[in-house]
């Protein structure tokens, strides 16, 4: 894939993204998601091989694209970050809203989790409030089906006003179906109509105000939603706003005391400035419960089963942290003495190997420097590394990747987050450093 005209020219997305199209008919479709809903899955198995990777512009979160073909048509596939939320706490968060305003993609793609489906419609309700041409697609359906979890999909449909899609993209069921509804969604035949969130009345009345000074001004980015936003005050997004409604320095101080007279009407109905996005926060969560009530329905005798067994035992306060600790001690054990046995099994063999090539070489009246060379240098240190750090992999990763097959994984990673949240560290993150500087 080269850079063309129209990989670089309107759809150069924002800060300087490039997207790396083969023509430029090529669509563009966004794929957001929480983390660990499969999104990944679902991307890679749909654009296989033909993937990029790198870092979105100025920041260190992962950026990936694929392409992929569907009826003669390209498309072009952009992972967004995983979040839960649009509302910017996170880089990841910014990112992938500032994507989904600015990136001018054709459509987006919104992979749920079928297990616990209020959680993800937080998403989905802010995506259809930035644009039209959205699809959920319902992944890990083999999953609930397990936990006898039903999602009612034609409800859910009619409910978000939005196309549909049920998977199970570890089998790649449901996929194609996924194409076709993306090539409809982007050819117009079909046309969504997105729910859209009903705030508070006094919210709705502040935003409008800020809405008059917006809605006579051209945009992609609907007035409707930048409202709320303004009213939130994030500073970063409020810039690329009034950027993107192209204000004159005089609308945008009318804009500004518009959004002061907005606050302060909201400050005499109760809700300070400091409570305005826990408010539209709230209205949004509600709605998501509201929609989730109508369409999930589950079997109470199974689904107290396993799972919230292993929930009330790994997050609760009075065995959380005991089993944390052992944890933590049985990784340091495996990583400082448990990986030992293997590894030193593994140097013998190595260095075994080692002093039969130093015979050859003597065999072979080599040169002393090319022994040096290749045996001393390059196959020693190889065999060092190998050694060392083999055995760790090899252990850990098969044991977390069994672990979060069963769900056991996510269950722990939250509590090492919820007992390492006053450090402001995670604890996937704390865990991942720990085993790797036990083994420098």
């Amino acid at each position: 894939m080269g850079l063309t005209a129209g990989s670089t020219g309107k759809h150069a997305v924002d800060q300087g993204l490039i997207i790396q199209k083969q023509t430029p008919q090529d669509r563009v479709i966004a794929l957001a998601g929480n983390p660990n809903v499969g999104k990944s899955t679902v991307f890679n198995e749909l654009t296989g091989m033909n993937q990029h990777t790198g870092n979105w512009p100025g920041k260190t979160v992962s950026n990936a694209q694929g392409s992929y073909t569907y009826h003669r048509q390209n498309y072009i596939l952009v992972d967004l970050p995983g979040t839960y939320s649009l509302m910017s706490h996170s880089v990841e968060e910014e990112t992938a809203r500032d994507f989904l305003c600015f990136g001018e993609s054709d459509a987006v793609v919104v992979v749920c989790d079928a297990t616990c489906l209020e959680r993800n419609l937080n998403l989905v309700l802010q995506t259809m409030e930035i644009t039209t041409q959205v699809i959920v697609c319902v992944n890990l359906m083999d999953e609930a089906e397990k936990k006898k979890i039903c999602v009612d999909l034609a409800v859910l449909q009619d409910l978000l006003g939005v196309p549909v899609v049920p998977a199970s993209a570890r089998s790649g069921k449901g996929l194609d179906l996924l194409m076709r509804t993306i090539e409809q969604v982007c050819s117009g035949e079909l046309c969504p109509t997105p729910l859209r969130v009903t705030y508070l009345p006094a919210l709705r009345q502040a935003a409008g105000l800020i809405k008059e000074q917006l809605a006579t001004k051209e945009s992609k980015i609907s007035a409707d939603w930048a409202s709320y936003r303004l009213l939130e005050q994030d500073q970063a997004l409020t810039e690329k706003l009034t950027a993107c409604f192209q204000l004159t320095d005089a609308e945008q101080a009318e804009l500004e005391q518009c959004i002061e007279k907005a606050k302060a009407q909201l400050a005499e109905k109760g809700i300070d400035e400091d409570h305005i996005q826990d408010k539209i926060v709230s209205c949004i969560v509600l709605m998501g419960e509201g929609i989730c009530n109508d369409c999930v329905h589950d079997n109470k005798d199974c689904s107290d089963s396993r799972d919230r067994k292993l929930d009330r035992i790994l997050t609760s306060r009075l065995t959380g942290i005991p089993i944390m600790i052992l944890l933590l001690m049985g990784i340091f054990w495996l990583t400082i003495t448990g990986a030992n046995y293997p590894s030193q099994l593994l140097s013998d063999g190595l260095f075994w190997i080692q002093d039969r090539l130093t015979e050859l070489f003597h065999w072979l009246n080599a040169p002393e420097w090319l022994h040096g060379a290749l045996v001393l240098g390059v196959y020693r240190v190889l065999a060092w590394v190998v050694s060392v750090m083999l055995p760790p992999m090899a252990i850990f990763f098969p044991l977390f990747t069994l672990l979060e097959d069963f769900g056991y994984l996510p269950r722990v990673a939250f509590n090492l987050d919820h007992y390492f949240k006053k450090a402001k560290t995670c604890g996937k993150q704390s865990l991942t450093m720990c085993i790797a500087y036990t083994n420098l």
